[in-house]
């Protein structure tokens, strides 16, 4: 079984920065993908970052230049660190983890960019 945790979230002004932290435990043998997803009220939850078990990154375009995903294979901790955040990323974001072809996800930390 693997327990995933997202702590980081809260309410910032536009042009702020956050950062959120996900962190892996339970049966993990190895390092394997994670990412950051979001999702609004309405919507499909969409990917926002991800990285590789060998850190290669990708990024939805909205977030390019602001976002950057990080990874901690020894802590099992993925990082996103957000700059210069606008009202359009208000959303709870959640964190996933593919381990052997499962995936895991976070109970999600709201993220509220506000004025």
């Amino acid at each position: 079984q693997v327990q995933v945790v997202e702590s980081g979230g809260g309410l910032v002004q536009p042009g702020g920065s956050l950062r959120l932290s996900c962190a892996a435990s339970g049966s993990l043998f190895g390092v394997y993908p994670m990412g950051w997803y979001r999702q609004v009220p309405g919507k499909q939850r969409e990917s926002v970052a991800t990285i590789s078990s060998v850190a290669t990154t990708n990024y939805d375009d909205s977030v390019k230049g602001r976002f950057t995903i990080s990874r901690d294979n020894a802590k099992n901790t993925v990082y996103l660190q957000m700059n210069s955040l606008e009202p359009e990323d208000t959303a709870v974001y959640y964190c996933k983890i593919k381990v052997l072809g499962r995936d895991y996800w976070g109970q999600g930390t709201q993220v509220t960019v506000s004025s």
